[in-house]
């Protein structure tokens, strides 16, 4: 013990004191001392006021016999962690399993969750008792009956053009924006939608029952689907051919296991080369020699390398329907190595100019709709993608639109690219506190995302023609804006316009945005009779 000590504990003439406070701020909340070592406050006393408080009464049945102490019972388990605990899901796709502590999954059958580790990935129990991982959106929670015949949570509205095409009474069943509830969504060739839509309703009491009109209630909603493949009661057509994903295209998983993020270089095959952009040459590859990638490799000198691989660890967990996945990196050796979803179409730009002439407004409307879903959960998420465009953007044989390339652009070191005066900075594309200010947000990436909107409905035009850059930037600043496309309607204009409003405030979230379009889409709600 030091001799300062010594003397303070020796010194009966010494009164102790201390803080009974917390030092914050600079000073102590107690006394208002900002001194750190200053003298206590208060004087210390062992005994205090509690050698006069009375000892409560011992209980006569402890007097008689001595017993051992008991731990102390456990806290109560939260109430969300109890009604997770041994929850039932059903397989929407199979999943062989990548790894050893993966679990495959079987289309159809049932699986109790013993852990959800993480918004992607959950530990599941299969009926022999096997456990391991399994990717989260390739399940359902088991609710109002098995619907994995006719559902499809995944579907987004935009597809469904896709799906029910040329049969009339062809119906799927998808999951609503409202959780837990349900749309049946029916093709027909009369009137001038040719899909409608019907909201399952729900009585609301116990025992619950289900309907698309009060005349024909239902226990479950597979009952009210089989009723209503017999019966069109109040529907335009009686619903005549489910519809589904028979032609086994399972959504992307993030990552290909659980926490497998590093890729070893020699589970990699390379094939032809698919293009070349900011970053490198972009190769078609196989991992494992089964799995078609995309493998990106990314020049030494183009990037911040160290940065970026501690942000691709964000991005990998960024798994989405309309997000081109990243499933992981080579991160051990020079070049790194990016791979990625494989997209069978290539760039949108070159899609639409590739297929100019054959976009209905419906399908036009879709490819909007694909971005913003992506957009929205790059926003939810507060991730700015930077630099969106159509050309950042791919399509899969299913017709499915991806954002790709999602804040990359923040690690290039190229400044052609990074400087608002460069000659590869996307000024056609961006907005004015950018263009001034260099200033992102998700309300950058939304006015970006009306130019998109404009690409889209001109099929591949670039924005202000030929004009150069420095001209963009002063009819921008002068307040002016890109023309109605011919192909877009009013309403589909205006949305353009309010992501091209001048503060940034005032334009809508890719919520918003989502909700705009997917009502283009699908118009009103058809009422039963």
């Amino acid at each position: 013990m030091c001799v300062h000590c010594l003397e303070i504990k020796e010194n009966p003439g010494v009164l102790v004191k201390f803080h009974p406070q917390f030092w914050q701020d600079g000073l102590w909340q107690c006394c208002g001392q900002v001194d750190k070592q200053a003298l206590g406050c208060e004087a210390y006393n062992p005994a205090g006021d509690v050698s006069r408080k009375p000892l409560p009464p011992v209980p006569l049945d402890e007097c008689k016999e001595e017993k051992v102490p008991q731990p102390r019972p456990a806290p109560p388990i939260p109430q969300s962690s109890r009604d997770e605990e041994g929850q039932v899901v059903v397989a929407l796709y199979d999943f062989p399993g990548t790894e050893p502590h993966d679990l495959r999954l079987v289309r159809g059958d049932e699986y109790v969750i013993e852990e959800k580790c993480d918004i992607n990935w959950y530990k599941a129990r299969n009926k022999y008792g096997e456990e391991g991982y399994i990717p989260s959106n390739y399940v359902t929670e088991k609710t109002s009956g098995n619907l994995v015949q006719f559902a499809d949570r995944n579907l987004m509205c935009s597809l469904l053009c896709r799906h029910l095409q040329d049969k009339v009474g062809a119906f799927i069943v998808r999951e609503s924006s409202t959780p837990g509830t349900y749309t049946v969504s029916v093709y027909t060739k009369s009137g001038a939608t040719l899909i409608k839509h019907y909201y399952i309703k729900d009585t609301k009491g116990s025992p619950k029952q289900f309907y698309l009109s009060e005349k024909h209630l239902f226990n479950s909603i597979p009952e009210l689907i089989e009723y209503h493949k017999h019966n069109a009661a109040g529907l335009i057509t009686r619903l005549r051919y489910p519809v589904g994903q028979e032609d086994g295209s399972a959504p992307s998983t993030a990552g290909f296991s659980y926490e497998t993020w590093e890729i070893n270089p020699r589970d990699l095959t390379f094939m032809k080369e698919l293009g070349g952009g900011q970053f490198g040459v972009v190769r078609l590859g196989k991992w494992r020699a089964q799995y078609k990638v995309a493998i990106k490799t990314v020049k030494e000198g183009a990037m911040l390398e160290e940065d970026f691989i501690e942000e691709a660890k964000v991005m990998m967990r960024l798994s989405h329907p309309n997000l081109v996945q990243l499933y992981g990196l080579c991160s051990q050796q020079r070049p790194i190595y990016l791979v990625t979803e494989f997209m069978e179409r290539g760039c949108l730009l070159n899609f639409l100019l590739q297929q100019r002439g054959t976009f209905s407004l419906d399908s036009l409307l879709s490819i909007c709709q694909d971005v913003s879903e992506g957009m929205q959960h790059l926003e939810s998420n507060n991730f700015i993608h930077r630099d969106l465009a159509a050309r950042n953007c791919l399509v899969n044989d299913s017709l499915v639109v991806k954002v790709s390339d999602f804040g990359m652009t923040r690690y290039v070191l190229d400044d052609q690219y990074t400087s608002s005066s460069g000659t590869k900075f996307p000024v056609k594309w961006s907005p004015p506190e950018v263009l001034n200010f260099r200033k992102y947000s998700s309300k950058s990436d939304v006015w970006s995302y009306g130019v998109l909107m404009w690409e889209v409905f001109t099929e591949g035009r670039m924005p202000f023609d030929k004009k150069p850059n420095s001209e963009v930037v002063s009819l921008i600043s002068m307040g002016q804006r890109l023309p109605r496309p011919n192909m877009a309607t009013p309403t589909i204009y205006d949305i353009m316009l309010l992501c091209w409003q001048e503060k940034p405030e005032k334009r809508p979230s890719f919520s918003q945005l989502c909700r705009m379009i997917c009502d283009a889409l699908e118009g009103e709600e058809l009422p039963a009779n």
